[in-house]
């Protein structure tokens, strides 16, 4: 069920006449949030349900909830940007679940989490666009694979760039012609930190 469908319920099953401060104030979140949420039609969780009861003190008739064949759901972080330019710092882990269908996604493996983040910058034009959103998968056994798409943090910043190996250093390039692609020395690996790999792109305005 949908945070806007529960938002709906709370108001006609109890009359309760609240805005979306007090929900955000019942989920632990803030208001920009709960925002967000409802106009990207996102999900709620069983413990969200939970925790809705236990602040309003009520019992939400909500129906059976039946997950649509084919569809997962993604952890969506508002927040957090990926640099496709010089390299941007993420400053916030607020997140919530959306629901997407798996056909978006290349290689979909229930073996692997995903996490779906926001891209900024140009240099991965026509790949990436500023404000697409970026589904990025993770494994405990990734490793890069030459001229695919990575999100990754190198000096304490993140970027979403193409990764290739070269014995002992990583070439950083990318898809705009007019940015220069990069090179990280072996003497600087242990500045990289990979953190998935892009496998599927929202474009912006989703």
């Amino acid at each position: 069920m949908k945070l806007g469908e529960v938002f709906e319920i709370i108001t006609k099953q109890n009359g309760m006449a609240i805005n979306q401060t007090i929900l955000a104030e019942s989920l632990g979140i803030t208001r920009q949030t709960v925002s967000n949420r409802i106009k990207n039609r996102s999900e709620v969780t069983v413990s969200e349900i939970q925790k809705i009861e236990k602040f309003f003190n009520i019992k939400l008739d909500i129906p059976s909830y039946v997950q649509p064949q084919n569809t997962f759901f993604i952890n969506y972080y508002p927040d957090v940007f990926v640099s496709c330019g010089m390299g941007t710092v993420s400053f916030s882990e607020e997140k919530y679940q959306i629901l997407l269908p798996k056909e978006i996604i290349s290689e979909y493996s229930s073996a692997c989490t995903y996490s779906l983040i926001n891209a900024k910058g140009d240099s991965m034009a026509p790949s990436i666009y500023p404000n697409d959103k970026l589904i990025i998968r993770h494994s405990d056994y990734e490793q890069i694979e030459d001229n695919k798409i990575y999100v990754f943090c190198y000096k304490n910043e993140l970027f979403v760039k193409r990764l290739s190996k070269n014995i002992d250093e990583v070439i950083v390039k990318s898809d705009n012609p007019e940015y220069s692609t990069k090179i990280i020395p072996s003497e600087d690996l242990q500045n990289l930190l990979v953190i998935g790999k892009v496998s599927g792109i929202i474009r912006s305005g989703f």
